[in-house]
């Protein structure tokens, strides 16, 4: 029996809530199509609400306090990785790519580390280098891919970044993209129409490189593609025609919007109002920023609609290949996100150490062979439970891993999962005060409690659907807790002895 193809796609701080199928007034077609055709899961969650930790996860099936990346700043270890799914699989057999945003590793460090993703290091690998790189045999890197600062030039950067300046026309994209397009945008946070045309843009140069990854695919062996799309990230800046896409008028605004932190544990202000140990700017842009006017919130979500609905015209690129090419009969597609984003909910942008669903959930959608087509699953689960179900799927064992695999979920039948985990070791170079967060996600409840204090906070979504009453403290609410404490208590007690060191800011 011949062993499937795999192409895994993410997304960057995308929402569980944020595709057409889901209810949002953003325009998925490609994904919708995907869902029902195949399964998607109405409850996965992140392990880790920041980029790298989350990503480590996906690639090993591990919490982040076993595979070490604890937070954003500390790197992948290449030994960890490379028992992840792409080591195990290209041990198997199959031709392994990554193309995209990896993260695996800090951008910006305080020394050279000496991995092609670090600022100080990248020079020393040459325009012929593709890999290998954690695991995988074959990559083509966008390094950060969100314009906080433009594509450095070559010898730095990687293969998205020598591709965008080889023609000459760097400096005239660079101006193209700080041209704002018209509507004025009114001063929403990070949020611009952006001139850079679209046939330049990383999501277009990343369907590009994983189409020509398909065509070049050998047909004597199976391959696992990863696609990783840098968008939605803030800042927030759709090219053109898709920054213009959704009407800011028309978008749908979050029903909760204010910041109650009275209502909330002690951490929530400390995030919010507190300082980062060291000051460092780079750090402190991932404390929550100002409140946003209704008028300002609505061109930043429509300019994030932009960039989803971006992403979800490469998807349909790369689904056209499959089909064109013989494969999407023979090929598992799945697609996810690293993370969620706030989005205005409880007066929030971007992410950090508060917990809440649009934060925490993000979307899981498969589609192929033995995956049962239009089934929505409600049983919690994770993203580290990727990494297990390809290797289900490629008859590859997942020893030693957390996640356990989707695939009977995958095919309709019945599997009960009780619970999601998340974990979090906040620095205090976050908000000026460290913490030790532990989330449980049911289909019906979200703990997070911090340990080293002992305050929590618990949410019932059938009563309370947009997280408003904290009754972590309620008497009627004293049973489902304990059950809740319990579940975080069952977490596999295989913790690194000792951190490993932070080496870089982002």
């Amino acid at each position: 029996m011949r062993r499937p193809n795999i192409v895994l796609i993410t997304s960057d701080q995308h929402r569980g809530d944020c595709y057409g199928f889901a209810g949002r007034a953003v325009r998925t077609p490609h994904l919708d199509l995907m869902a029902a055709e195949g399964t998607r899961f109405a409850t996965a969650i992140t392990p880790n609400p920041v980029c790298q930790p989350a990503r480590a996860s996906l690639l090993t099936g591990l919490l982040p306090n076993t595979h070490g990346v604890r937070d954003n700043g500390i790197d992948m270890p290449p030994a960890t990785a490379t028992q992840g799914f792409a080591g195990r699989l290209a041990q198997a057999g199959y031709r392994t790519g990554f193309i995209g945003k990896a993260h695996f590793s800090s951008h910006h460090t305080f020394a050279p580390t000496g991995t092609p993703e670090c600022r100080q290091s990248m020079d020393r690998y040459g325009p012929e280098w593709c890999g290998p790189y954690m695991g995988f045999e074959h990559v083509e890197l966008v390094v950060e891919g969100h314009n906080h600062w433009l594509p450095m030039r070559p010898p730095f950067g990687q293969h998205y970044e020598r591709w965008y300046y080889a023609d000459g026309r760097g400096n005239l994209k660079n101006r193209l993209y700080r041209q704002a397009l018209p509507p004025d945008c009114e001063g929403a946070l990070q949020t611009s129409n952006s001139g850079l045309p679209v046939a330049w843009h990383n999501s277009t140069w990343a369907a590009d490189r994983a189409i020509a990854f398909l065509e070049h695919a050998p047909r004597t062996q199976p391959f696992c593609l990863w696609v990783s799309f840098p968008d939605p990230h803030h800042p927030f800046d759709a090219p053109a025609p898709w920054c213009w896409m959704h009407r800011p008028e028309d978008v749908d605004l979050p029903p909760f919007r204010t910041r109650d932190l009275e209502r909330r544990p002690w951490w929530h202000r400390a995030v919010i109002e507190g300082n980062p140990a060291h000051g460092n700017a780079e750090i402190s842009k991932m404390r929550s920023p100002a409140e946003q006017s209704d008028a300002q919130l609505r061109h930043l979500i429509a300019n994030y609609y932009g960039m989803i609905a971006l992403i979800d015209h490469q998807v349909g690129r790369i689904d056209a290949t499959l089909t064109a090419l013989g494969l999407a009969d023979d090929t598992i597609v799945i697609f996810t996100s690293d993370h969620g984003e706030w989005l205005g909910d409880h007066g929030l942008l971007l992410k950090g150490p508060m917990l809440y669903d649009g934060l925490l959930r993000i979307g899981l959608v498969a589609r192929g062979a033995g995956i049962k087509a239009g089934h929505c699953v409600h049983e919690p689960v994770s993203l580290v439970d990727v990494a297990p179900t390809l290797l289900d799927f490629a008859g590859v064992g997942s020893d030693g891993m957390h996640g356990t695999s989707l695939r009977t979920l995958l095919a309709g039948g019945e599997e009960r999962r009780d619970f999601a985990y998340n974990e979090w070791d906040v620095g205090a170079d976050r908000c000026g005060t460290p913490l030790r967060l532990r989330t449980i996600r049911t289909a019906q409840y979200r703990l997070t409690v911090e340990l080293d204090s002992g305050a929590g906070e618990l949410y019932d979504f059938g009563a309370d659907p947009h997280e408003c009453h904290n009754v972590f403290d309620s008497v009627k609410y004293a049973a489902v807790r304990a059950q809740l404490f319990d579940d975080i208590r069952r977490r596999p007690r295989d913790e690194l002895a000792t951190p490993l060191p932070v080496v870089g800011l982002a």
